[in-house]
């Protein structure tokens, strides 16, 4: 009996895996698709479903101002050299097309979240009032018949723009919220790959979950296929046009963690079989690797007791640490950041290296708040007015919480009074907290200026949690063309492989340009990828004197 045989093999079941395999099916191509999990999905069901998708049609329908010039100038300015143009320029130039397809082609609706500002929203070309995150609207999940109940991660009745991180109370009316229990309406990361997964079932695309990608078949200098295990099995699959590599990142490999990044990550919050197959199949072959120290940096603690898929669960820490009454503090007891900085950002304040002790002193670290700004914010899941969770340390005094997160007593209380003097002024002279419009963002909007991040820690209990260094996914792969076909140590195409999402090298660099700036580049290049290995590239954007990145 032959081998299986298509004309593109999709490795991955992530935004970019899924994008990848619709696209290159609706343009001619038989299309197989596989994922390593029992559930699909990947890292993009734990996520926001947020894509960051600069001069988007959204926004401009809404009279938000952007351009592609705007777009490029803004990345440029972060690039810090690691961005290449022509990808900076294929991901701006292919923004239209792809929301327009993805309008008309596919079962996802997306919807702008308004005023999300970007993460360096003064930066040139930023954007200070939003317009670039957008996110799907919510999907009706019993659409997908028996692959309803086969996707990562839980149930998300929300979308972000009704949280507090997207200008909403979180709270639904409990009408509202029977309403959508009823229908099995899904927001969030699980409402993007429903909506994609649809489309995919659509167009006769049935995932085949449990399937290893374990190397890659090359004949006669191509690759011709993949091997893959299944149930204990290694067994080939074919592919005439081509291999699509959208496995993830490789922060679940201890040994290329290692190896390639920048700085110390702790309990990845990603799907754990995020663990390099993409990587290392493109790297046999001869594949050229860039942004290899990068990831999608994040701070997160732990939820004691609770696990996802056989791994310690975490909470990503973004708004906690924004609020007034709020501050993190290294094992020393000081300050060492601007907490309200974007979560990306915060990764190089984890990583900074004290040449003394060759030691990382501000990882781990700890947020320490007041009982007022517990009270009256909540966190962690709860809602304002109830206690911190019961895993939270808290003590009457900061010298008793000093001694119960040990860290010096006399440091930790001279650094909150430094704080709360700074504070009653709305000031932070030491990091700057509160200056950028990002900062104020996630803080208490009914408050103006720095004062919505900015506020004194002065009524105990106080409260602390452990902070570390964690990440989305990485960013580090093989270098590809602007339509993800993969480049060789030499510079040139490896016929037959291309690669999408966290498993190529990343397209915008170290940058997080706003909220949904993983998914952004993946759903752009997981369509120009898909198309490509179908032989319809998407066609090549008039010629603009746009801004260098």
């Amino acid at each position: 009996m032959g081998a299986e045989e298509y004309d593109v093999v999709v490795l991955g079941t992530g935004a970019a895996g899924l994008t990848a395999a619709l696209a290159a099916a609706q343009a001619g191509a038989s299309v197989g698709l596989f994922e390593k999990g029992t559930e699909v999905g990947g890292t993009t069901c734990l996520s926001s479903g947020v894509a960051w998708l600069p001069a988007n049609p959204l926004a401009v329908r809404a009279g938000v101002p952007d351009s592609r010039e705007e777009g490029l100038a803004y990345l440029g300015s972060l690039s810090r050299g690691l961005i290449l143009p022509e990808l900076a320029e294929a991901f701006v130039d292919t923004v239209g097309e792809l929301v327009a397809w993805l309008e008309e082609r596919t079962p996802l609706r997306l919807q702008l979240i308004a005023p999300y500002p970007d993460y360096h929203p003064e930066r040139p070309g930023g954007k200070p009032g939003g317009g670039r995150s957008v996110e799907p609207e919510l999907f009706p999940v019993p659409r997908l018949g028996e692959w309803a109940g086969r996707m990562v991660g839980a149930v998300r009745r929300t979308a972000v723009s009704e949280s507090p991180m997207g200008g909403g109370t979180g709270v639904l009316a409990p009408e509202v919220l029977a309403a959508r229990d009823a229908e099995d309406l899904e927001g969030g990361g699980r409402g993007m790959v429903a909506a994609l997964l649809r489309g995919c079932l659509d167009a006769g695309i049935e995932p085949v979950t449990g399937a290893r990608g374990l190397e890659l078949v090359v004949e006669d200098g191509r690759v011709a296929g993949v091997r893959l295990e299944r149930d204990g099995r290694s067994e080939v699959v074919r592919a005439r046009s081509g291999v699509v590599l959208a496995t993830g990142g490789f922060e679940w490999d201890a040994e290329l963690v290692r190896d390639f990044l920048r700085g110390p990550i702790a309990h990845p919050a990603s799907v754990p079989t995020n663990t390099g197959d993409g990587l290392r199949m493109a790297m046999r072959v001869g594949a050229g690797l860039g942004t290899m120290r990068e990831a999608w940096w994040a701070p997160v603690c732990v939820l004691p007791g609770r696990t996802i898929q056989g791994q310690q669960a975490v909470y990503l820490v973004n708004r906690e640490r924004t609020l007034p009454g709020s501050i993190l503090v290294n094992r020393d007891g000081r300050r060492f950041t601007n907490e309200a900085a974007n979560y990306n950002a915060l990764g190089g304040a984890f990583h900074t290296l004290d040449p003394a002790t060759l030691d990382y002193r501000n990882h781990p670290c700890w947020l320490v708040w007041d009982d007022a700004c517990a009270r009256r914010y909540g966190g962690f899941g709860l809602g304002g007015g109830q206690a911190p969770p019961d895993w939270v340390l808290s003590a009457g005094s900061l010298p008793e919480l000093a001694a119960s997160i040990d860290v010096p007593a006399d440091t930790l209380v001279a650094t909150v009074q430094r704080w709360n003097a700074s504070a009653e002024r709305a000031e932070d002279p030491d990091f700057g907290r509160g200056r950028s419009a990002y900062d104020r963002f996630l803080g208490d909007r009914s408050l103006d200026g720095p004062a919505s991040t900015v506020g004194p820690l002065t009524r105990g209990p106080f409260h602390a949690v452990q902070v570390f260094s964690s990440t989305l996914g990485t960013k580090g792969g093989p270098r590809t063309t602007v339509d993800g076909a993969v480049l060789d140590v030499d510079g040139d195409v490896v016929p037959g492989l291309f690669a999408a999402g966290n498993a190529m090298a990343g397209p915008t660099g170290m940058v997080y340009g706003g909220a949904g700036g993983t998914l952004g580049p993946a759903l752009v290049f997981g369509y120009r990828a898909g198309r490509a290995v179908a032989g319809v590239p998407v066609a090549a954007p008039p010629a603009h004197a746009g801004a260098p990145a």
